[in-house]
């Protein structure tokens, strides 16, 4: 059954805020026993070809992909996109007014953490970057593990950038409408990202799963590399409930700091529909 497909439908690599080029995290895939794999930056598609081409050198089924940062009920949402075309107008577009903000926040970020003893971070964080328009808080994290200013990126983000903290500064990113649009425009499905980590009350997340397939969303990560098995179960319900299909996505960003590494997940329950039975026909 198609539901013990080992698929690995979210991860980031250097086009975003991972370590790892498209070709590296193709062949980590193939060596973890990943069948089916996605990758997908920050509001970037920029590696869609690489990752393609990579995926083909290395015998995996590949689906377009990226993660869209929304703005909700005043919290940072994702939504994945997936299987969708990368040569689409209207998704490049809108990726790229996503993206537009990243700098001048980057240098906000920075200034913050001047205030409070921590020079230089803008220039340190760019070191890390691939992309600089991709400038993130998990380039700042890396820079002060680096510098000796925290342990690891953990600490970092709850010590500076977090909401209330010097280094956090908010973001105005795509509405949940635009970004759904986006995707489902270009052939693709849109997938809530990692539910469980947004800390909604149950009023707040019934409005999110009600608002996105209002808007045509059809799918939810259930099992992710930031859910425990229970929140696993809980999501599993949340789609037969809503009628979404369930993905499956490690979110791996490096080898040092993800908790999950590319493919090593627990299978998709046998009572939900996996979104790549969906997508059979935008599988490449």
């Amino acid at each position: 059954m198609t539901y013990h497909l080992n698929a690995d439908l979210h991860c980031h690599s250097v086009v975003s805020d991972g370590t790892l080029s498209p070709e590296a995290l193709a062949a980590r895939a193939k060596a973890n026993g990943v069948e089916l794999w996605a990758l997908t930056d920050h509001d970037e598609i920029g590696g869609q070809q690489r990752a393609l081409a990579a995926a083909r050198a290395e015998g995996l089924k590949y689906l377009t992909g990226t993660e869209i940062s929304v703005s909700f009920a005043g919290h940072t949402v994702h939504i994945v996109g997936l299987g969708f075309d990368a040569d689409n107008a209207d998704l490049q577009r809108g990726l790229a007014q996503t993206r537009g903000g990243r700098g001048e926040r980057a240098m906000e970020m920075s200034d913050g953490l001047a205030k409070v003893g921590i020079k230089g971070a803008y220039e340190g964080a760019l070191k890390f970057v691939g992309n600089p328009e991709l400038i993130s808080r998990t380039h700042f994290a890396r820079f002060l593990v680096e510098s000796g200013v925290c342990r690891d990126t953990n600490e970092v983000f709850r010590k500076f950038l977090t909401e209330g903290k010097p280094g956090f500064v908010p973001h105005r990113w795509a509405s949940l409408r635009d970004a759904v649009g986006w995707i489902t425009g270009a052939g693709g499905m849109a997938v809530i990202a990692h539910p469980a980590r947004y800390g909604f009350t149950p009023n707040e997340e019934y409005a999110l799963f009600t608002e996105f397939k209002a808007h045509g969303g059809r799918g939810v990560e259930v099992v992710t590399g930031s859910h425990s098995a229970q929140e696993a179960v809980t999501y599993a319900g949340v789609a037969q409930e809503f009628g979404l299909a369930a993905s499956r996505g490690s979110d791996f960003h490096s080898p040092d700091e993800s908790r999950i590494d590319l493919g090593t997940l627990p299978l998709l329950n046998e009572t939900l529909t996996p979104v790549w039975e969906l997508l059979a026909d935008r599988i490449q």
